[in-house]
């Protein structure tokens, strides 16, 4: 703005400038040529008065370098001239100022040298004998003027170029300093030109309508961040170049990005053809939905696209974590493939044997053998079902189970009571040390846990040999630890004993009753208890399980 002021006064001063010269000029010259055509007149009178008096003897004797002095009869005869021969002068009667002269008793006109560098002025009197007398002198053109005066007008020009441009400088400076000067954070408060106070007003209202707009927009991103980054699901935006827009911190920890810049390309984190595809159909409107493994997990990304105005502007993945629920899934029928087979053995035996009995194909003395291996066969699925059973009530939760106090020796104590004929049968020894603990938690849960790491302990134990429960506490935690000298686990299974209908030593698992389920209803209840489970075994020395709990659990 500030060129556009100096360019414009620099050129109107300029501009001023030459047309002052051309008009000052101009006035000057008609000024000057109207006083040379007075003297003309005066010396023109002076010179006839004198004629008349003293006759041609008059003129001859004046000295007028400047004047032509031409005396005419009045049928245009040259009587005398002062700058030529006469008698080789042409007859003067169609001259215009000659006719006027003749005419009227005076005359002039002015005419242009053949060059144009001068212009005559003609003055004639008509005497008293009706001769004529012409008195002319010459004048510069403007032209000549110009030309005669180049290097003054030049110099002129210069010094008044260098002052408009010092002029145009100061004023187009002092003419916008106002308008830089305007606080606009503070439109009202500033003093300038009253013709600003309309656009400030403007400017004013405006800014408080931007101001209100950016709060809004302020506040509901900040609602949308505080939304987005408190979800479990990864959220991504992205532009139609695939570009990042935005990223919650739950995406940035499943790409394992921290760059917060905006505007990185969503491919480079994830490479993958079908997921890039999925995002292509998405830029024509198309949903997609895939499934990822990405560092190890397992996700189910939702791909939408965002539609403004029945253009696609943008795309949208929602991103969950189905690790658990996939596992779950295969556990689910892994464990309903387990317990069909489970099932299965004592389901084809009672039914092998019912239908001998059934056609009487069993001799009389083998009816008791044949009923015996009905019943010990159902007893085994009634005790398949059951653990079934507690397995899926452990695996639902603790919502309906009551956080109590109680005697951690004193359940220790009733396990031992309870297995004490198993025990006495297996020709194993179980006893119990330490002294009373207290500790808040589930007493139903803690006494599955220890029921069924003793009753294994003492099915896979040998004969004579013992199963220890230690109890010791600190301030913050209960240690419960059980131990036994049995057959002992290979190190190779020790990470799978926990899942569901695994036993190790399968050839012995057939002369032993278990269903597979003891450790897994274990390791549950453990999880829920908020405590720690950790195994040592060796082969043929034993296996120890060692338990950690909070004495103060949840509530």
């Amino acid at each position: 703005m500030t060129k556009r002021i100096f360019k414009s006064m620099f050129i109107v001063a300029l501009s001023i400038f030459v047309a002052t010269i051309v008009l000052f000029m101009g006035v000057l010259y008609g000024y000057f040529s109207d006083l040379q055509q007075k003297q003309l007149q005066t010396q023109a009178e002076l010179i006839v008065h004198g004629l008349e008096n003293e006759g041609l003897s008059y003129i001859k004797n004046l000295d007028l370098e400047n004047y032509r002095i031409t005396w005419i009869e009045n049928h245009g005869h040259v009587l005398y001239d002062n700058k030529t021969n006469h008698d080789e002068m042409e007859n003067h009667q169609t001259r215009e100022e000659v006719q006027e002269a003749i005419k009227y008793g005076t005359g002039d006109s002015s005419r242009y040298s053949t060059t144009l560098t001068e212009k005559f002025y003609y003055y004639a009197v008509k005497l008293s004998d009706g001769s004529i007398l012409r008195v002319s002198t010459s004048q510069k053109t403007v032209l000549t003027l110009l030309l005669n005066m180049v290097q003054p007008i030049l110099i002129i020009f210069i010094c008044a170029f260098i002052f408009s441009l010092l002029l145009a400088n100061y004023a187009s400076k002092k003419i916008v300093k106002p308008l830089n000067n305007v606080n606009l954070d503070h439109p009202l408060d500033n003093e300038g030109y009253d013709e600003l106070s309309p656009l400030l007003r403007r400017i004013h209202r405006q800014q408080m309508q931007i101001k209100e707009k950016n709060e809004e927009l302020i506040q509901k991103k900040e609602e949308f961040t505080i939304i987005t980054q408190g979800m479990q699901e990864g959220i991504v935006l992205l532009n139609t170049n695939l570009e990042i827009l935005s990223m919650n911190q739950c995406a940035r920890q499943i790409f394992h990005f921290e760059d917060t810049k905006q505007g990185f390309d969503f491919i480079l984190l994830c490479h993958h053809a079908q997921l890039q595809e999925l995002l292509e159909k998405a830029k024509s409107g198309k949903r997609g939905e895939i499934i990822l493994t990405i560092h190890k997990r397992i996700y189910q990304i939702d791909i939408s696209p965002i539609e403004s105005n029945g253009n696609v502007s943008g795309i949208a993945l929602f991103i969950f974590d189905v690790t658990e629920k996939t596992k779950t899934e295969q556990i689910r029928k892994e464990f309903s493939a387990n317990v069909s087979h489970e099932l299965k053995t004592p389901l084809q035996t009672i039914s092998g044997c019912a239908e001998l009995m059934m056609h009487g194909l069993v001799k009389p003395e083998d009816i008791s053998k044949f009923s015996s291996t009905i019943y010990e066969e159902a007893q085994r699925m009634v005790k398949l079902i059951e653990d079934i059973i507690q397995l899926s009530h452990v695996e639902e939760g603790i919502y309906e189970m009551e956080w109590k106090q109680i005697d951690l020796y004193e359940v220790a104590k009733a396990v031992e009571k309870n297995l004490s004929i198993p025990a006495k049968k297996a020709n194993v020894e179980v006893r119990v040390e330490g002294k009373s603990t207290y500790i808040i938690t589930i007493p139903q849960l803690l006494q599955t846990i220890l029921y069924n790491l003793c009753e294994n302990a003492i099915k896979y134990n040998k004969p004579g040999g013992k199963v220890n429960i230690c109890i010791q506490e600190n301030k913050e935690e209960v240690y419960v630890e059980v131990s036994d000298t049995g057959i002992g686990i290979p190190n190779e299974y020790q990470d799978r004993i926990f899942e569901r209908f695994y036993r190790v030593d399968q050839s012995h698992s057939k002369r032993v009753e278990g269903t597979g389920l003891g450790l897994s209803i274990v390791k549950h209840a453990v999880h829920l208890l908020k405590g720690s489970i950790r195994l040592e075994s060796e082969i043929d020395k034993g296996t120890t399980m060692q338990l950690r709990f909070p004495k103060k659990g949840e509530n």
